[in-house]
């Protein structure tokens, strides 16, 4: 709303600042449980950041869980039930997969800017709103190709591990960049071609169009991690690979495996001479 409208609703002549702040804004995409109204409050959020209708004020605390729909039912990782390689419902599985992680994705880039985003330059925001309207979109494309195939995201369980990687860093800017896009989403980058191919074998064309969509936005996602996590570093005078490899030792659970697509990292920043000495021989699944 104008400094106008508010006069012509009877605010008198004050100045008034009707801004609301980026902080809130983000909160608001937490907070919103159905998939489309967080979709649509992210996108919100997004476009006001990048038209200027936000104020850059970190007012209100993040909450310590998203809201959440009452489906999918949200499983331990040792209680998923497998995906049927090659079979119609096994392809349908893995795209339902995926659209979970790009629905977590979407609280994870606003919990970024929300909770960390005053620790930084307003370039931090300007990146991490970026991110945060991709997932958005992402997620958007996925649920619509289910249900072209005649599903839709809740129909079978997910992941409920996603979001712990946030609980852990959420005191520390540094961690959070180091765990969540330099490895979570630096693991899509490995994977993501071998999922591409696995589609278009199947003739599944749209889908292997919408992960290539996806591969490519995330290369950028995973730049702006390691970006903001050197700079981080540079300011503290600390090497930043061994702080990365310091702060995993800390804060992550999981292990660094191959096969990595190494060009698509270099291509991120995110060097063989971060994550080759901690790789663990196995394979990745998503």
């Amino acid at each position: 709303m104008t400094q106008r409208s508010f006069q012509r609703a009877g605010a008198g002549s004050a100045e008034l600042n009707t801004k609301q702040s980026v902080a809130r804004a983000a909160r608001a995409v937490l907070a919103a449980a159905d998939p489309m109204a967080k979709v649509a409050a992210a996108r919100k959020a997004a476009r006001d950041w990048r038209l200027g209708r936000l104020e850059f004020a970190f007012d209100v605390a993040m909450p310590d869980e998203p809201a959440r729909p009452a489906i999918p039912e949200l499983l331990p990782p040792n209680r998923m039930p497998r995906r049927g390689k090659g079979s119609e419902h096994g392809r349908i599985a893995l795209i339902h997969a995926l659209a979970h992680i790009e629905f977590v994705a979407i609280d994870l880039a606003f919990d970024m800017v929300g909770r960390f985003g005053g620790q930084f330059p307003r370039a931090f925001t300007d990146d991490w709103m970026k991110v945060g309207a991709d997932e958005a979109m992402h997620f958007a494309l996925l649920d619509r190709r289910l249900k072209q195939l005649g599903s839709h995201y809740g129909e079978m369980p997910a992941h409920a591990g996603l979001w712990e990687a946030a609980v852990a860093t959420a005191g520390d800017a540094a961690a959070r960049l180091a765990v969540v896009p330099m490895v979570l989403e630096a693991r899509g980058l490995d994977v993501t071609p071998a999922t591409i191919a696995r589609f278009k074998s199947a003739g599944d064309l749209p889908t292997a169009a919408i992960l290539g969509r996806i591969f490519n936005d995330e290369i950028v996602h995973v730049a702006a991690g390691t970006r903001w996590f050197e700079s981080l570093c540079v300011a503290r005078g600390i090497d930043s690979r061994q702080e990365w490899r310091a702060l995993l030792g800390r804060y992550f659970a999981g292990t660094v495996k191959p096969p990595f697509n190494d060009s698509a990292r270099e291509s991120a920043g995110l060097t063989r001479d971060y994550y080759e000495s901690l790789a663990v021989p196995g394979p990745i699944s998503l």
